[in-house]
């Protein structure tokens, strides 16, 4: 039913399987549903065939539940979007949305960002977005960050011309990484955040009272 979440490239796993239970809703989701939005690895090579039509690209790695998502591409249907989730039950919760919502621009596949995005078309994505990846607070851990200059390298080369890297965490050591790392590489130049809905993640993270930092970039080289 799911895509293989196994890393490529030899990668640290950037996060943890945490499945929790799945709802009969969204199981079924699953088994009957996925399928219809799943984008197949045959549109790795060419992702806009996996949509109606042509237009930017946005791609979401570790979406959650899914429900900003879901509300960016109700928000934005001249846009395309792709989640990438490693775990069921957001993956399934997301399918229920889009097609309670009767999407067509959004698409979605269980699997690890590094079984994916390497295989993508190099300058087929107009953003890449990560929101509220795992911070791995502890200091032997921080080798399984997801945001460092393997992945700047990485999305440099899939996001087109002018193209965006928007990142958001609460957790402000890994948002100072973040803008170290990216502050370093050449092939970006920091912007402007743009707007986003907030996730269910970040509220969380707001009544623990973390502080939220965005930060974006756009491609130069």
């Amino acid at each position: 039913m799911f895509e293989d979440a196994t890393p490529t490239e030899n990668r640290i796993r950037s996060y943890v399987i945490r499945q929790g239970r799945l709802s009969k809703g969204q199981k079924r989701a699953l088994e009957e549903q996925y399928p219809h939005y799943l984008f197949e690895a045959s549109y790795f090579s060419s992702p806009q065939l996996a949509f109606p039509s042509q237009q930017p690209l946005t791609l979401e790695v570790g979406f959650g539940m899914g429900d900003s998502l879901v509300q960016m591409a109700a928000e934005a249907t001249d846009q395309n979007f792709l989640g990438l989730e490693v775990h069921g039950p957001g993956v399934g919760h997301l399918i229920l949305e889009t097609e309670r919502r009767r999407l067509t621009n959004l698409r979605v596949i269980n699997a690890d960002v590094w079984s994916v995005l390497p295989k993508l078309a190099d300058q087929s994505l107009a953003r890449i977005q990560v929101f509220f990846p795992d911070p791995w607070h502890k200091k032997r851990h921080h080798k399984r960050r997801l945001v460092d200059t393997a992945f700047l390298d990485c999305a440099a080369a899939k996001l087109s011309p002018n193209g965006l890297l928007h990142l958001a965490t609460d957790w402000l050591p890994y948002a100072e990484v973040m803008e170290t790392t990216l502050q370093g590489h050449d092939a970006f130049e920091f912007c402007e955040p743009p707007p986003r809905p907030v996730t269910k993640y970040e509220k969380r993270g707001l009544r623990l009272g973390h502080t939220v930092t965005d930060i974006a970039a756009r491609l130069t080289a």
